[in-house]
């Protein structure tokens, strides 16, 4: 998905000025470990120019149904907040997520917390998206060292 994206990432990835990011380990953490911030959905949601929105969209459908099999229409994506977010806007695919659904009934930060980790459908998920995994064992490492501490 980032090789087609990555010029969109680039050209409207840049978070308007009022955007602030307290902690990224925190804050912009899919429970699955996707990074929210640089996520094509939610870049497009920032994009403040319909028309750059929409071709955004049309690429991330094409991206979606090369990885998933699906064939989406740019029209179902949808803003999305993060699908940490309460009471904000939510992508299909992640309101329908059952590592989501899972880990909010676990009531854990994100996957990296669960006393489960690494489970079979976050396995599933890691062989599409290797980054999630590196991050969350980034999460884990820090939180560890700190309970050494």
């Amino acid at each position: 998905m980032k090789e087609k994206l990555n010029p969109l990432i680039k050209s409207y990835g840049t978070r308007p000025d009022s955007y602030q990011i307290i902690n990224i380990m925190d804050t912009m953490i899919a429970y699955c470990g996707l990074a929210c911030d640089s996520c094509p959905i939610h870049l497009a949601t920032l994009e403040k120019n319909i028309s750059h929105q929409a071709e955004m969209r049309v690429l991330i459908a094409e991206e979606l149904s090369k990885i998933y099999g699906t064939t989406p229409k740019p029209e179902i994506i949808t803003d999305c907040d993060g699908c940490r977010v309460y009471n904000g806007r939510l992508f299909t695919g992640c309101a329908d997520c059952e590592i989501r659904k899972c880990a909010i009934l676990k009531n854990v930060i994100n996957c990296a917390y669960c006393s489960d980790y690494a489970c079979e459908k976050l396995k599933k998920h890691f062989a599409i998206d290797p980054g999630a995994q590196d991050r969350l064992e980034e999460i884990r490492k820090k939180n560890q060292y700190q309970h050494d501490k």
